[in-house]
């Protein structure tokens, strides 16, 4: 199989997702069972590594959480041409910057937090042409669970220049009771609200959350208990618009990292 190339994302759209773990060779014991990825080192040095489905770059693997003192989560990155300009229209609408800009190889990356709180990353730089959500093993889906899901989307699409009616933008639509946001035609995100005049679940965290295609929905959610993984959400029918339906599962990896696995309707 050919190097993957590299190119230059639509700025706003979804570019990559790295689970942020503490324990790097664990986390590959897991999701090699459970998703039946293989690993290669990363670019970043000994305690990174990419995950791959047959020969393609799915994800990322950092054992960092620890040295940052954060939890153990999937973090979802968004392209963007400017990562300073990007820093400042977050800080400017309250939400925090909480590491970085920073040189990462050949590019600059950064973490920051929303203003209900959600984790995600921005990336400044050249991104794979073959990493496409919902396409050759790229997450199928990714979903922002939050409080209120119109005044996130105003948040982002302030900050990544959201359905500004350029082409090379991404569009924004409300569907079934939550925003999509589709790039090229595609749809890459959806932003979804609970209910805003209720009192918050203190149970629930705004999250970015990643949906990963298995061909078994019931077969992983075995794997990942036999591999010391639990089960938030038992499998069961769902269905968003005409984009994705089917059997799904949420699961927690052994230290904690949640995640969703989703029928591959292929």
């Amino acid at each position: 199989m050919a190097a993957p190339s590299p190119h230059r994302a639509v700025p706003g759209a979804p570019c990559w997702v790295t689970l942020l773990t503490s324990d790097l060779t664990a986390a590959q014991d897991f999701y090699g069972a459970v998703m039946g990825w293989t690993f290669r080192p990363g670019s970043l040095g000994e305690d990174f590594s990419v995950a791959l489905d047959d020969g393609r770059p799915v994800a990322g693997i950092g054992n960092v959480a620890r040295a940052m003192g954060v939890a153990v989560s999937w973090t979802s990155y968004f392209a963007v041409e400017d990562a300073d300009t990007v820093a400042s229209r977050i800080r400017e609408r309250g939400a925090t910057v909480a590491v970085g800009p920073l040189s990462v190889g050949h590019g600059r990356a950064a973490l920051a937090a929303d203003p209900a709180g959600a984790v995600f990353g921005f990336w400044e730089g050249e991104t794979l042409r073959e990493w496409n959500i919902g396409h050759a093993g790229a997450p199928a889906w990714l979903e922002l669970r939050t409080r209120d899901a119109f005044a996130a989307a105003i948040f982002y699409g302030e900050v990544f220049e959201w359905a500004t009616g350029r082409p090379d933008r991404c569009e924004v639509r409300y569907e079934d009771e939550a925003v999509m946001v589709r790039s090229a035609g595609h749809t890459v995100a959806c932003l979804r609200g609970g209910a805003v005049e209720a009192a918050p679940d203190p149970r629930i965290r705004p999250r970015w959350h990643v949906y990963f295609c298995v061909d078994d929905v019931e077969k992983a959610v075995e794997t990942a208990l036999a591999a010391g993984g639990t089960v938030a959400a038992e499998p069961d029918d769902t269905r968003v618009g005409d984009y994705r339906q089917g059997r799904e599962a949420t699961l927690r990896d052994p230290e904690g990292g949640l995640f969703t696995v989703t029928a591959n309707t292929g």
